[in-house]
């Protein structure tokens, strides 16, 4: 069995140190290094092999977001998890948009953390709906205040999606992975990765967290019998 390579980056040593006793005593996920800001992320992303970040927002020399963006353009495979609190709700749009693929909360119940990598790790999606719904709610807020600031051609452009890439968005949204997206519409694996391709490209999104967020932004999923 493959073993999950993980590390923790977040400024607080106390928080560090117990993430890492936590996850190590409860799974088999290895913690293979731990680092205090986004620059020592990308130090340890060049020396160690990994396979899941995570990552806190708010931390000095370099913050969450910005580590992500690196780490993304120079190390795509890895996966970003952000982890975060209600008051840092604000910036998880921005890490999304820099390319991590989840987020959590630093207060979760390990065992949910645990989960939430693994579910990472085999391709799936991270955003727990009580955060959704705030972030969500940040959204809405945003526009309500500076509707001058919105990009006409998201609010008028349709996206052109189908019904069966609405049907995989949807999927998507409830957390899927791929194999359990191709097993649901007799789809190869394959052809269900063109589709995620081709969404994220007509949604100008980097990964399935943004696209997401866009999906709830945008009011993409609605009750319709061709998305069943």
């Amino acid at each position: 069995m493959m073993v999950i390579k993980a590390a923790i980056v977040e400024d607080q040593e106390i928080l560090r140190k117990s993430l890492k006793i936590v996850i190590e005593s409860m799974s088999d996920i290895e913690i293979v290094g731990t680092a205090e800001n986004g620059e020592k992320a990308i130090d340890l992303c060049e020396m160690e092999s990994l396979d899941i970040l995570l990552m806190d927002i708010q931390m000095p020399v370099m913050d969450g977001v910005k580590a992500t963006d690196e780490i993304k353009k120079r190390w795509p495979h890895i996966k970003v998890i952000i982890l975060t609190t209600f008051q840092d709700v604000t910036h998880v749009l921005d890490a999304l948009n820099a390319g991590a693929d989840g987020y959590i909360l630093k207060a979760v119940d390990p065992e949910f953390l645990i989960q939430g990598i693994k579910m990472v790790y085999h391709g799936g999606s991270l955003i727990p709906q009580q955060l959704a719904k705030e972030v969500f709610g940040q959204i809405q807020i945003k526009k309500n205040e500076h509707p001058e600031h919105l990009d006409d051609n998201l609010i008028n452009h349709p996206y052109d999606l189908n019904n069966q890439e609405l049907r995989v968005l949807k999927y998507l949204t409830q957390g899927l992975s791929n194999k359990d997206i191709s097993e649901k519409m007799f789809l190869s694996i394959g052809t269900v990765k063109n589709y995620i391709s081709t969404i994220y490209s007509k949604l100008n999104v980097r990964n399935r967290s943004s696209a997401i967020i866009k999906a709830m932004e945008e009011s993409l999923i609605v009750d319709k019998k061709t998305l069943k």
